[in-house]
């Protein structure tokens, strides 16, 4: 049974830090490249960062670039997101999600929200 499992979600002050994990059974970690993805309060899912499935390449959305990494364990089955900097508009609900040609599966998502 595939499961993706997110955790690390929290009420933040706006410029302060989380890390994201998700941990992934039933299925090859590694090999499949992981990606997370946010859906804001009323708006549509959107990428966020994804990582390659030996972790060579990275690559992130425009918003996120400098604030966020995104990191893997292939021996853990374990994705990371390092969210540093954080602002309000970073306030989602935070999903992982891997994929490999053509399977894709989906976490249930943590929420973040940033507020003072």
């Amino acid at each position: 049974q595939v499961q993706l499992v997110e955790s690390g979600g929290d009420l933040v002050q706006p410029g302060g830090s989380l890390r994201l994990s998700c941990a992934a059974s039933g299925f090859t970690f590694s090999k499949y490249a992981m990606s997370w993805y946010r859906q804001p309060p009323g708006k549509e899912r959107e990428l966020v960062a994804r990582i390659t499935s030996a972790g060579g390449s990275t690559n992130y959305a425009d918003s996120v670039k400098g604030r966020f990494t995104i990191s893997r364990d292939n021996a853990e089955n374990t994705v990371y997101l390092q969210m540093n900097s954080l602002k309000p508009e970073d306030t989602a609900k935070y999903y992982c999600c891997a994929a490999r040609s053509p399977m894709t599966y989906w976490g249930k998502g943590t929420l973040v929200t940033v507020s003072s």
